[in-house]
């Protein structure tokens, strides 16, 4: 892969679900906030990836001082977060060229593995775009609007995970369309622009750290990983 690399990891939220007085991102497991373990498993691949974080204003200087503490400070460029996740990866776009491959990642998924996330750049070198899903494991049912519900088929559905990788034209150019609340990813927003997508299989460790109870199975992780 001759491109050069570039990575977004997402952690521009000030999200209450956790119950928290600080961010997600920055909640401590393991000794190392959540965030700074996302780092580091993109500062350790097998190539150079130029990182861009975007992060609330707020805790900017929080962060510095994190980075600081760690060793870690010029390792990546930081961008200010938006009020929804796309308005945050399209701060970061602004920052990177077309012509390179651009992983967008969710700050609060620590436990990705560096070979998965080579994996996910060669698959978008190829197709122009790699997005890492799971299949369910438990029964699922549709809700009704008549406050009914029934089963529909699990094998038709999946989780969708990050790093998503694409080809930077390919998402420089979906990001200019109005925001719509339909974008729930950034694989949606590039479907909406027209471009098709390229599934992976993803990785069930590799989870998302949003409620208390995510907390409780990442030390379980944490203890193995």
């Amino acid at each position: 892969m001759d491109k050069r690399h570039f990575a977004i990891i997402v952690a521009g939220g000030v999200g209450t679900r956790m119950g928290t007085d600080i961010p997600k991102q920055f909640i401590n497991l393991g000794g190392k906030p959540l965030l700074l373990r996302t780092l580091e498993v993109f500062l350790n691949l097998a190539f150079p990836v130029e990182i861009i974080i975007a992060l609330p204003v707020a805790y900017m200087d929080r962060w510095k001082e994190t980075c600081a503490a760690a060793g870690l400070d010029g390792t990546h460029k930081i961008v200010a977060g938006g009020i929804t996740r796309f308005h945050s990866v399209k701060n970061a776009l602004s920052i990177i060229p077309k012509g390179v491959l651009v992983a967008v990642h969710d700050g609060v998924r620590p436990f990705v593995h560096s070979e998965f996330i080579e994996s996910l750049y060669a698959k978008a070198s190829e197709c122009g775009s790699a997005i890492p899903v799971v299949k369910p494991a438990d029964s699922m049912r549709v809700l009704m609007s008549d406050g009914k519900s029934k089963p529909v088929n699990r094998e038709e559905f999946v989780f969708v995970q990050t790093p998503q990788v694409f080809d930077s034209e390919i998402l420089l150019n979906a990001y200019e369309q109005p925001y719509s609340q339909s974008f729930t990813d950034d694989a949606s927003v590039v479907e909406s622009a027209g471009c098709q997508i390229s599934l992976v299989e993803g990785d069930p460790i590799n989870i998302k750290i949003t409620q208390q109870e995510d907390l409780l199975i990442a030390k379980a992780i944490l203890s193995v990983f």
